[in-house]
């Protein structure tokens, strides 16, 4: 073999180990953006338990009647906003 058909097939060997490299990392790829879809799932799930928790505690300490003044507060505009909020239904029912 001539020197150049050497260097030909040593480029061409050297393509298919990079071909080979980017499919391996297209691979990898995948299964990382997989995985962060699976991660931001449970995350988003965990949010909603927390927030039901939240919401669990609030209703508990009201029931107990061991509100702080800031948390009475709090109900409070809570409270209000929902009958704001089902008034307007109301309202837009009576239409």
């Amino acid at each position: 073999m001539n020197p150049l058909e050497q260097h030909i097939q040593r480029i061409n060997e050297k393509v298919q180990q990079l071909l080979k490299q980017y499919r391996a990392s297209q691979k990898e790829a995948e299964k990382l953006r997989k995985e962060l879809s699976d991660i931001k799932g449970l995350q988003l799930e965990r949010t909603k338990q927390m927030d039901e928790l939240e919401q669990k505690v609030a209703i508990l300490k009201t029931a107990t009647n061991n509100l702080n003044e800031a948390d009475k507060k709090d109900l409070e505009k809570r409270l209000n906003q929902y009958i704001r909020e089902i008034d307007r239904c109301i309202a837009m029912l009576s239409e």
